[in-house]
């Protein structure tokens, strides 16, 4: 099967994946930035994420897309490690047409993996997971499983949590950015006049995205120091 056995196929499998992840970013970066306006409203948006059957089934989808997105990063980088060989130690100066994010890509997907495991510990394994086992490891003052805007409030108010999430974000940022137009590339959307455009274009997306994000835990940290 062309998608497992060319790099071309893996190529296009991990622009698929990695395009999906984006757009749910997205709306997850929208729906942080409910809290802003309103903790009540942010709660009324878990809720209607919690365990019900719709939100169980786009949690396996994501979680596939994931585990996909990652296994084929890791293959595509052995792969690119082999077919260099002991050239790969021949060059100590980074090409100038070369960014740095995409020499630096298993790397920063190394962040990104570790940083979604914390956000996995501090929140999903808090809200969702509990409603679907009907446990009860909720932080003390947390009103349930789907108080979420008290959950943001407990996490970023202490500053390692804040700088963490920071760094996370900022790998993230780098990883999304090259992503984004390379994805297109792959998929053929890179004529001579867009190739710039879409690098442009993907660069202001994915940094709205990430400032999305920044505004929350700004917000919450500094309201926290109040």
């Amino acid at each position: 099967m062309w998608l497992t056995d060319s790099s071309i196929g893996r190529k296009v499998v991990m622009s698929v994946t990695g395009g999906a992840l984006i757009l749910f970013l997205t709306f997850h970066m929208a729906m942080n930035c409910v809290a802003l306006i309103s903790g009540d409203a942010y709660n009324a948006v878990c809720e209607f994420l919690g365990a019900n059957w719709y939100a169980l089934v786009g949690t396996v989808g994501l979680a596939f897309l994931v585990v996909v997105h990652f296994v084929y990063a890791i293959w595509l980088t052995i792969q690119n490690m082999k077919a260099r060989g002991s050239q790969r130690y021949a060059v100590t100066k980074r090409p100038k047409s070369v960014e740095w994010a995409s020499q630096n890509m298993l790397v920063l997907g190394a962040i990104v993996a570790i940083g979604l495991g914390l956000h996995l510990f501090n929140f999903w394994s808090k809200m969702q997971l509990q409603e679907i086992i009907h446990g009860t490891n909720f932080i003390a003052g947390q009103n349930g499983p789907t108080d979420g805007a008290f959950l943001i409030q407990y996490t970023f108010s202490q500053w390692y949590y804040v700088l963490a999430y920071i760094v996370w974000l900022a790998a993230l940022w780098f990883h999304l950015s090259h992503g984004f137009w390379s994805a297109l590339q792959t998929l053929g959307w890179n004529g001579k006049i867009w190739f710039r455009r879409w690098q442009v274009i993907g660069n202001i997306y994915v940094t709205l995205v990430i400032l999305g994000f920044v505004a929350v835990i700004a917000m919450f940290f500094f309201k926290s120091l109040c």
